[in-house]
């Protein structure tokens, strides 16, 4: 294992942002994996840190096949960790959301620009992510559809789910997608939890990285088969909103098995204490998100279904 400075920024007042990465194996550019680049991202920094323990383990037992190297970054924004904030924590602009960056621009574009300077000539990149909108899912690889994606690949990773989203105007300044338009074959892994640590699923994710890995050809390692993969689009899955705001209680977590009209959640009066609304199933199928904050506000999405196919 080598350890490399990634990036540095200066600062006045505060220690400088160092981005540190962790190099297994020589030769061709094989794989990156990059863990939070937002403050909140917890879960995602663990698993890096625990993929970091394992493939150091490996390298020592010569499990690395020769001409193939891994670089892992476990966290990219550490200063927004450090005072609990989800967002760089000067200008509250996503580093996420500044890709390919731009190396005289704004803070997070600088930050962006260094950082996929040195990321952008991997062969598959693999990000560990979480969720515009508060909550839980079903572990799954999540992809954009530029026309470079590779359902097949994604299925290496032996999770439940794979997941193609058609981008939006916004999403073309993510990781994911300048990656994929940078010949990378990209993927953004989403586990069951992002502002604590889920123990679960954080192995499961550890596992299916290595069980990837493997399948590539990168590492010689013996992995349990994992799931065959079902692949959904982002539109096939049934959206449900709160109609009323309040104090969220949720009743069905993410891989729960749902009835039409089944009760998924009860919103309560924040001072008074009754329910005011029921929030209930439209259609039979899989719970697949789940909001997860204490309050909820009205129009809210709070569940993602898997429909059934007769639904």
């Amino acid at each position: 294992m080598r350890k490399e400075m990634i990036f540095r920024l200066g600062n006045t007042y505060r220690d400088d942002l160092t981005v540190y990465g962790y190099h297994f194996g020589r030769g061709d550019k094989s794989a990156c994996i990059i863990g939070s680049m937002r403050g909140n991202e917890i879960q995602q920094m663990y698993v890096c840190s625990q993929l970091v323990k394992a493939l150091k383990e490996l390298e020592e037992r010569g499990a690395f096949v020769s001409g193939n190297e891994v670089l892992v970054i476990p966290s990219v924004n550490h200063f927004s960790m450090n005072i609990g904030k989800r967002f760089w924590a000067l200008d509250n602009t996503d580093i996420n959301r500044m890709f390919p960056g731009y190396d005289q621009g704004e803070t997070t574009q600088r930050i962006a620009a260094g950082i996929f300077d040195v990321i952008q000539h991997y062969g598959c990149g693999i990000q560990f992510t979480s969720f515009y909108m508060p909550g839980d899912f079903i572990p799954h690889v999540r992809m954009m559809e530029t026309g470079f994606q590779n359902p097949s690949l994604a299925n290496l990773f032996g999770l439940p789910y794979v997941v193609i989203r058609k981008p939006r105007p916004v999403d073309t300044t993510t990781l994911n997608y300048n990656w994929q338009i940078w010949d990378t074959s990209a993927f953004s892994v989403y586990t069951s939890a992002t502002d604590h640590i889920d123990e679960v699923s954080a192995r499961q994710a550890v596992a299916s990285v290595l069980r990837f890995l493997t399948r590539m050809g990168i590492l010689r390692y013996t992995s349990h088969s994992g799931y065959i993969a079902t692949v959904l689009h982002e539109e096939d899955l049934r959206n449900v909103r709160s109609d009323a705001a309040g104090i969220y209680r949720r009743l069905a977590d993410p891989g729960k098995e749902v009835a039409r009209g089944e009760v998924l959640a009860r919103v309560l009066d924040p001072l008074e204490g009754h329910v005011v609304s029921e929030i209930r199933s439209p259609a039979a199928g899989i719970v697949f998100f789940a909001h997860s904050h204490p309050l909820v506000m009205e129009g809210a999405i709070v569940f993602k279904i898997i429909k059934r196919l007769h639904e």
